[in-house]
């Protein structure tokens, strides 16, 4: 295949993903609309809902399979289980197709290189990380319930990047030819990845509290307890932050150190992650040291997680051609240096 071919097999991805995307959000939400019905003594563990007998069957750490369910169950709550393994399945398929289009704008490239040239790149990256790891943990920590929240966060995140974001697959400049730039870019996705499903789970964990239990049969009545979202929450940020660390604290300053001959210079994206660091640590922090769970927690969470994105995103709108990792607008390598891209500095 030429180069013009995998970048026009990447569009045609990253289209069809979309569709998938979307069609497996509305798989889940037909899903919900069937469970809207009080809760029934005989019920569906699948579709993420908890039996009514005994609670515990909400905890996020149940190893129990999402998709069982009970001999005896009415049509709504069977038509519920099929949808949501529909749902599932689109997801599943989703990433697939996602994974293709992030490979053919690498291939697309001459030299062929890694998909991360631009912000574009990025965000498709970050979008088909969410997506794997949710995948990945679904039946670890019981994670059915998720499942809107993520493929409508992907088809957002991704209909945004197709209608502004996107640019012509270009080679990486000089400053990019570098093992560590996988290595930095690699760690900082998986943690951002991780840091916005943790995210996700605190915000829940704050509609949880503020709603309670909401409509019988309804999205917030069947999610699991705040106990459960707040424990979810914690395992996620305490996985993604020594990734973090790791790519903001070292493999980061040794790309730089390769890059620019400095490890740290106070660029505008070398600061917010450093910010986006303190602010994860201040939460894992205040957990380990002052008890701090629930509310207080879920709210620190929220803050680490607009640094993380306005770091990833905002940046590169903000501060434009003055920092050396901006790659949203066009800059002077003259002045400014290598111009380069990455979520971290």
């Amino acid at each position: 295949m030429t180069n013009t071919q995998w970048e026009t097999l990447s569009v045609q991805a990253i289209a069809i993903v979309a569709v998938v995307y979307f069609l497996a959000f509305l798989a889940h939400l037909v899903e919900w609309a069937a469970l809207r019905r009080p809760a029934q003594t005989k019920v569906l563990a699948g579709a993420g809902a908890p039996a009514a007998d005994p609670p515990s069957s909400s905890d996020a750490s149940s190893d129990a399979p999402s998709d069982a369910f009970d001999a005896e169950v009415d049509p709504g709550l069977a038509r519920a289980a099929v949808f949501g393994r529909f749902a599932l399945l689109l997801t599943a398929l989703g990433a697939l197709i996602h994974f293709v289009g992030l490979l053919g704008r690498g291939m697309a490239a001459d030299p062929n290189r890694v998909p991360w040239g631009n912000m574009y790149e990025f965000v498709l990256t970050g979008t088909f990380v969410v997506v794997a790891l949710y995948l990945v943990l679904l039946r670890k920590y019981s994670l059915a319930w998720l499942g809107p929240v993520v493929t409508g966060f992907a088809l957002s995140i991704l209909m945004l990047a197709q209608l502004s974001l996107y640019e012509p697959v270009a080679p990486l400049t000089e400053a990019l030819s570098s093992p560590w730039l996988v290595i930095h870019v690699v760690a900082a996705i998986i943690a951002t990845g991780a840091f916005t499903l943790g995210g996700m789970a605190s915000a829940l964990f704050l509609v949880k509290e503020r709603w309670g239990a909401g409509t019988p049969g309804g999205f917030i009545a069947r999610m699991p307890s705040t106990q459960s979202l707040d424990r979810l929450a914690y395992r996620l940020h305490a996985f993604a932050f020594p990734v973090w660390t790791f790519a903001v604290l070292i493999a980061g300053p040794i790309w730089a150190h390769y890059a620019w001959s400095r490890y740290w210079g106070w660029d505008a994206k070398e600061v917010w992650a450093f910010i986006t660091w303190v602010v994860y640590a201040a939460y894992l922090h205040a957990r380990a040291t002052a008890g701090w769970k629930g509310r207080n927690a879920a709210i620190i969470a929220l803050v680490g997680l607009a640094t993380l994105w306005f770091n990833f995103i905002g940046i590169n709108f903000f501060f434009g051609g003055g920092s050396q990792h901006s790659y949203a607008a066009p800059a002077d390598p003259a002045v400014i240096g290598p111009v380069t891209p990455g979520p971290v500095g």
